[in-house]
């Protein structure tokens, strides 16, 4: 298979990664952080626990481990972001820009815990904790669209 062959189908496949964060309505129609909870939320009962977040993110690692190595190389983590930022795009989200943003805490500089340039699954899924943590903004240990929108920088 071609790097641009798994490139689509590994879009075509991946969880979406974003919030509907910003200005933008997205499928979220206007509602924040509905695209997120919409794509993550396995049982799809309006929230998004920390099982859920882990599993979801194991399946985006997956997705882009191209060679199935366990390691998304600088190529692999380059289709990565390409993914994430024309899905952003594409749900009207703008730049992406804001710390809490659920699609910031995938970002090769927040995964790759020892700035090899490489990212492990052990790195991309140790991270999930705190990538939870900072989207579970009133701390009650699901994510829900109240976890997103006004204030939320």
């Amino acid at each position: 298979m071609t790097r641009t062959l798994a490139f689509l189908l590994a879009l075509a496949a991946t969880p979406v990664l974003a919030s509907s964060h910003g200005q933008g309505q997205g499928n979220g129609q206007g509602n924040p952080g509905a695209h997120f909870i919409e794509n993550w939320d396995v049982n799809e009962d309006g929230q998004v626990t920390l099982e859920e977040a882990t599993a979801r993110r194991g399946d985006v690692f997956f997705t882009f481990d191209a060679d199935e190595n366990g390691v998304l190389d600088s190529e692999e983590h380059d289709l990565f972001d390409e993914a994430r930022a024309n899905d952003m795009k594409e749900n009207g989200m703008g730049h992406g820009r804001g710390r809490n943003n659920p699609a910031n805490g995938m970002m090769r500089n927040v995964t790759d815990a020892d700035g090899d340039g490489q990212v492990t699954r052990a790195e991309f899924m140790e991270a999930v904790p705190a990538w939870f943590a900072n989207m579970d903004r009133n701390g009650d240990g699901v994510v829900t669209t109240d976890d997103f929108g006004r204030g939320r920088n």
